[in-house]
């Protein structure tokens, strides 16, 4: 089958390209519906001011857009904790029971009947709950192992009742991941590490790799004498829970060590949607500033000296950490940072897990920065090579027409009853 009907399911439009997760989006989509026809089923935009651009920006591609009437609901307020509460007596975890809504459904028996589609695709593994008796074929799209996220969030949490609450939602996510991977027709990794995960804890041996990338001509190399040696960069959403604790660990335990030595160091955090008392701890830690919401990364990335990435929980890879490179950018990183790229330590970017080995190492980018640039010169040959957004589409342009040509595999004995509901 040469040109495919895929019907992609996701939470939302993926533009304006302020996330991660909208990015890859994004830029796979918009090369694929050059061979494929897309249609993309989501719901309303959170910020209804995205609404009217989005669909903009999907029609522009030629990507054809049905949006359902629902807004998924907040992760704050009362009604969150309200919501949070009904979950404990749920079997599925909480963002599976949140963003799987029947109105979704109802959608996507609509579009089966008007326009049936040769292969449907879910975009956040949440999403391949609603394809659970579907009889075509379908893909679903792991951005994460998602249960690994829960389990590291449970692992650095101390408070006791938030740790048990977390574990609940890791044991939830095992559960549903192995239901999901072994119901799909394919199943999508962002990274070699990913893929072997899958294998090792959810018995998916043969799960396809479309890795992160980034637009090369876009992101372009700067030249050292251009960057500010002392400005460190943190760069994504600052309402998804990795990079909330990557940012609070940053300030708390590494920044005051890295401004004692060096009094020059300013530490800018941009990201969208920022919460009230991450906005309170940047306002007070010296050296430390914030820069909500802004419509083009790209200045930043352009005038820092280093990207900090100080990250203890993920999954997946980090496409900051693949920008920063293109734009030959010295990047400091831990291991969970850099896990799923193909980067290696002190060839690329330099690896740090505790505070005062990741103090240590922003104060060494600070003092020996054109070494550290030529180090971001190495890591830009590579992303060019390994991580170009053309490549990684017509890996998955040939995953979706071997799926539409294909048969659905057998339902997961034991497992659709109590996890597709």
């Amino acid at each position: 089958m040469s040109r495919a009907h895929v019907a992609v399911l996701d939470e939302e439009l993926p533009f304006p390209l302020t996330s991660g997760k909208r990015i890859r989006t994004f830029n796979l989509l918009s090369r694929l519906a050059a061979e494929h026809r897309i249609t993309i089923l989501t719901h309303r935009q959170a910020d209804p001011a995205e609404q009217e651009p989005a669909e903009r920006a999907m029609a522009e591609t030629g990507i054809a857009v049905r949006v359902v009437d629902r807004v998924v609901p907040p992760k704050s307020g009362l009604g969150f904790y309200a919501r949070l509460f009904a979950n404990l007596f749920s079997p599925l975890p909480y963002s599976v029971a949140t963003h799987a809504s029947p109105a979704m459904g109802a959608a996507i028996r609509e579009l089966a009947k008007q326009d049936a589609p040769d292969l449907w695709h879910a975009e956040w593994t949440p999403y391949a709950r609603l394809l659970a008796r579907r009889p075509e074929p379908w893909v679903v799209m792991a951005h994460n192992v998602e249960s690994l996220i829960w389990q590291r969030s449970s692992e650095v949490e101390t408070h006791p009742v938030k740790k048990w609450v977390l574990r609940e939602q890791w044991r939830k996510f095992e559960h549903f991941e192995t239901w999901a991977y072994g119901r799909a027709t394919r199943s999508i990794a962002v990274s070699a590490e990913d893929a072997r995960l899958m294998a090792e804890r959810f018995g998916t041996p043969d799960a396809d790799v479309v890795d992160n990338g980034v637009d090369t001509r876009r992101f372009q190399p700067v030249e050292a004498r251009d960057r500010d040696p002392f400005r460190v960069l943190f760069l994504g959403s600052l309402d998804w829970r990795p990079n909330l604790d990557g940012v609070r660990w940053m300030l708390e335990k590494i920044w005051p060590a890295v401004r004692e030595q060096e009094s020059r160091a300013v530490f800018q955090v941009v990201g969208r949607k920022p919460p009230k008392d991450l906005q309170t701890l940047i306002a007070r830690t010296p050296g430390a500033e914030l820069h909500a919401d802004v419509p083009d990364v790209r200045p930043f990335l352009e005038q820092a000296g280093m990207m900090a990435v100080p990250l203890r929980i993920g999954g997946g890879s980090r496409l900051k950490i693949l920008e920063a490179l293109a734009t030959a950018l010295p990047v400091v990183t831990t291991r969970v940072g850099v896990e799923g790229l193909r980067l290696r330590h002190q060839e690329h970017l330099t690896i740090a897990d505790e505070p005062v080995d990741f103090a240590d190492a922003i104060l060494d980018v600070t003092a020996y920065h054109q070494l550290a640039c030529r180090m971001a010169q190495r890591g830009r040959m590579t992303v060019e090579r390994e991580y170009d957004w053309d490549t990684l589409a017509d890996r998955l342009s040939r995953i979706w027409r071997e799926c539409a040509a294909g048969e659905t595999p057998p339902a997961f004995a034991g497992q659709t009853a109590s996890v597709a509901g």
